[in-house]
């Protein structure tokens, strides 16, 4: 294949999943993203880009190591699925905080540390990526 039009279908199939995927993660957190995010609230950027940044991570990882486009896409959603369980770990984890309540109040360090969490295990998920 052309490595211009390569990079190009690899592009536009993992924008679509990173559409889809934070869709998924919005749903699973009780605030919306995009309305906290208009209003200011820097806990929510924080934990959502660090969403971001974990599942463009996990789709790095993937392309490097996977010949097709089929691979590719089956690693990412495993990897995305890891990325939520991440979520829900964090969430019970820390019993004494509600994670979804503080981000949704602008809690920084909570916004801060999920960012982290998205973003350091993304690259476990992604070293193991064969």
């Amino acid at each position: 294949m052309n490595p211009y039009l390569y990079t190009l279908v690899y592009y536009v199939v993992s924008a679509a999943c990173i559409v889809v995927f934070l869709y998924v993660f919005e749903l699973v957190t009780k605030y919306k993203d995009w309305e906290e995010i208009k209003k200011g609230n820097v806990s929510v950027a924080l934990a959502t880009g660090g969403k971001l940044l974990g599942i463009c991570n996990i789709f790095r990882y993937s392309i490097e190591h996977n010949d097709s486009l089929g691979e590719t896409l089956v690693w990412g959603v495993l990897g995305f699925f890891f990325l939520v369980l991440t979520y829900y770990i964090f969430e019970f984890l820390t019993r004494t905080i509600r994670v979804d309540e503080e981000i949704g109040k602008d809690n920084r360090a909570v916004g801060l540390l999920s960012a982290f969490l998205s973003i350091g295990f993304s690259y476990i998920v992604g070293a193991s990526i064969t």
